[in-house]
């Protein structure tokens, strides 16, 4: 093709302006894809629709705030509003969702972005979505499966129907991890169709830094030990064990970054007899400020229960610092050799302490932790969607 492959990305998992850090990875899968100057793309990243922006109402109301259209890095993106009603919700939002973006595909359309296929990521409900417009404007798509869309929501009879029909008509399914697709494989994909393009980590911007002049940076304590455990606050995340794990490591501090709805009883849990200033809160933070608080620590540590590739691992061992983590979906392809760190078995306390522990006895060196993660730069995928996309756009031309 003589000119930029075209392409509409389309996730209800993108940031803007109110929330900033709302689906960076997708964002960041994207910022590195245009880097390659093959590809042109445009953004609808639908938002549900919310009659306030009182601060009580927490995301719901930044998602009210959030403009109708903007620009992030020189990408154009379009915000739409669709109904997700409660209850019946979880049903509805693919359709829902579709003809929420409708007007603004055809818009956009009309003033000359004749995109070449839709670039879908989170299977349900956007893939499905996606399907759904690519059938009314006669595109082909490809859908991005990253984590809960598949390794929770097809436990539900009619998602689960419905992502089926969607890999059905999809040009090409992709995983961020073989794991993710192997549920496509039993659901009954066209496995010609299936395709893993792993996420990567940028390089630069997560690098070792010193890790004194962090702590001393942060506020942190500059002797002892120190672990970090970084994502929203909800249960799934695991942050409570990690913080139970102190229990069974005397003298370990550790640094909690994010946050959401289990803030409150993270608090608590943190203010038991033995845990008192041992952990610290430090809230939300850009992704562009990670670096310092991965370097500062002496181990990350992730206790999720689900995952599909997670990219605070690949971050965190590019500062040089190793990782402990427990062994689901798409972890062990990421952490695959000794110096990356620890795989947990089982999502428990003790366990997360006893991986912890071994991790320090072995003290793996910070530089072949950085030299690792070096294996996982964003060039091969980038490439590889260019090579899907360039081929997909052909057929249907």
């Amino acid at each position: 093709m003589s000119r930029p492959i075209r392409t509409l990305l389309f996730s209800t998992l993108y940031p803007s302006v109110a929330r900033p850090t709302h689906g960076v990875f997708v964002e960041t899968r994207l910022r590195e894809l245009l880097k390659t100057g093959k590809v042109e793309t445009r953004v609808v990243a639908p938002v549900p629709w919310f009659p306030s922006r009182a601060e009580r109402f927490g995301d719901w109301a930044r998602m009210a705030a959030t403009p109708a259209y903007e620009e992030r890095d020189g990408v154009k993106i379009w915000h739409p509003r669709y109904l997700l009603p409660p209850k019946v919700g979880m049903t509805v939002a693919p359709l829902t969702l579709a003809l929420g973006a409708r007007a603004t595909v055809s818009r956009l359309l009309r003033e000359g972005f004749d995109f070449d296929l839709i670039d879908a990521h989170y299977y349900y409900p956007d893939g499905v979505a996606a399907a759904m417009l690519a059938g009314w404007f006669k595109k082909p798509f490809v859908i991005t499966a990253r984590g809960t869309d598949l390794n929770l929501i097809p436990s539900y009879p009619l998602p689960r129907r419905m992502i089926q029909w969607a890999a059905a008509q999809a040009a090409g399914s992709i995983g961020v991890c073989s794991a993710l697709l192997d549920v496509l494989r039993e659901m009954g994909a066209d496995d010609s169709r299936l395709h893993v393009m792993r996420n990567g980590v940028d390089l630069q911007r997560f690098s070792p830094r010193s890790q004194s002049e962090c702590r001393v940076r942060l506020g942190l304590p500059i002797q002892g030990r120190l672990l970090v455990s970084v994502g929203h606050l909800v249960e799934r995340k695991g942050h409570h064990l990690v913080i139970e794990a102190l229990d069974h490591l005397p003298d370990v501090c550790l640094v909690i970054v994010g946050d959401g709805e289990e803030r409150a009883r993270l608090h608590e849990a943190a203010a038991m007899p033995g845990r008192q200033g041992r952990v610290l809160f430090a809230g939300a933070q850009p992704n562009t400020a990670l670096s310092e608080w991965y370097s500062a620590a002496d181990a990350l540590v992730l206790a999720s229960s689900r995952e599909g590739w997670a990219n605070v691992l690949l971050e965190s061992m590019a500062c040089g610092t190793p990782v402990v983590a427990t062994r689901i979906w798409g972890t062990p392809e990421v952490v695959a050799a000794p110096e990356a760190g620890e795989l947990v078995d089982r999502r428990d306390a003790q366990s997360i302490a006893q991986a912890v522990q071994r991790l320090f006895e072995r003290s793996p060196d910070r530089a072949a932790v950085r030299r690792y993660a070096e294996n996982f730069g964003w060039e091969p995928t980038s490439q590889a969607q260019v090579d899907l996309f360039s081929r997909i756009s052909g057929a249907a031309a």
